[in-house]
């Protein structure tokens, strides 16, 4: 049926009568957070890293194996389904070639096996670059030239996605940006019989200033690092969906977009586009602008948090990670 406006004439249309009152707006509400529609984030120390806190990001902190479980037992009761998992790891163990990503035996693989024995039900994300591992700070390898080199990086990623996958992992999602990386991963996921992995590809992901945050806490922030010849240009719409659709037909099965609150756009523009679920990742600087501007009681914490979802899931978002999960799900 065709909309029209021919209708809505004052006073027989008055669109106040369905905000007036709490109980209507909530019946007539287009869009609604759940628990189901949502991921946490979280951080795994390996035993060498003593630091549980993080100074850049008040009220989250870096679990250990032996605190991760109590962890993961709080968010299940809250209805959580889903984490993502991040390492930390010493700077003694990384190297030129991101060798610990490929350890079986590094804090993510240990952390799968602990987990998955558990939370047998629990959906496990992992995510897939080399910037926790590496000593330049980058999502790939730097060769001679000092560049990112793309087809030697896809090759390690596919194996850490093997191990990660051997050791309990259900969805692996590589956030390096190289090309071909999903192919790559596809096909050796699919040599070892693992044909039933979740890829969620980050497709959109931008070279943005909202990470810093994210890279204070993994350890690994190198100053004025410059990922712009992988990530996407800010500047950049079509070239989001032209990703997306190279993702699409390497065969991943969910598309990402990060950072959410500033490129709402490109969630909508990539629910438009295909049929596969969208997912948009919160990231760090826009959790913390919300902690701080709320402690500074410029509005409150509770609403906002709360509008800043909505208006991600309105954009089109099925998936959204946000390190305001746990909480979230509490108020719900």
């Amino acid at each position: 049926m065709q909309r029209s406006a021919e209708y809505l004439k004052f006073p027989l249309f008055r669109a106040r009568r369905i905000r007036k009152l709490n109980w209507i707006r909530n019946l007539v509400s287009e869009t609604q957070i759940s628990v189901n529609d949502l991921v946490q984030p979280i951080f795994i120390r390996d035993e060498k890293v003593k630091d549980k806190t993080i100074s850049s990001m008040p009220d989250l902190e870096r679990f250990s194996l032996k605190n991760i479980s109590k962890e993961v037992e709080e968010l299940c009761k809250l209805g959580i389904n889903a984490v993502a998992l991040f390492p930390v790891i010493d700077k003694s163990q990384r190297s030129f070639e991101a060798k610990e990503a490929t350890n079986p035996n590094n804090v993510i693989c240990k952390c799968l096996r602990l987990l998955r024995k558990e939370f047998p039900d629990l959906g496990i994300i992992c995510d897939i670059a080399l910037d926790p591992f590496t000593t330049s700070g980058h999502d790939g390898i730097i060769n001679k030239f000092d560049e990112v080199d793309n087809d030697k990086t896809i090759e390690v990623l596919s194996q850490m996605s093997i191990n990660y996958v051997k050791s309990g992992c259900e969805v692996i999602a590589p956030s390096d940006m190289m090309d071909g990386r999903i192919i790559n991963i596809r096909k050796n996921l699919e040599d070892q019989k693992y044909t039933d992995t979740i890829i969620i590809s980050y497709a959109a992901k931008f070279s943005s200033q909202f990470y810093g945050p994210f890279r204070d806490i993994i350890g690994n922030n190198k100053k004025n690092i410059n990922k712009n010849s992988y990530q996407l240009n800010s500047k950049n719409r079509i070239e989001a969906v032209k990703d997306a659709l190279a993702d699409i037909a390497e065969g991943a099965d969910i598309l990402m977009v990060k950072p959410a609150a500033y490129y709402l756009d490109i969630v909508r523009d990539l629910k438009e586009l295909s049929f596969l679920p969208i997912a948009a990742y919160q990231v760090s600087s826009e959790y913390c602008m919300i902690k701080n501007c709320a402690k500074k009681n410029i509005f409150n914490y509770n609403e906002t948090v709360l509008e800043s979802l909505s208006c991600i899931k309105r954009a089109g978002a099925d998936i959204i990670f946000s390190y305001f999960s746990k909480e979230v799900a509490k108020w719900l």
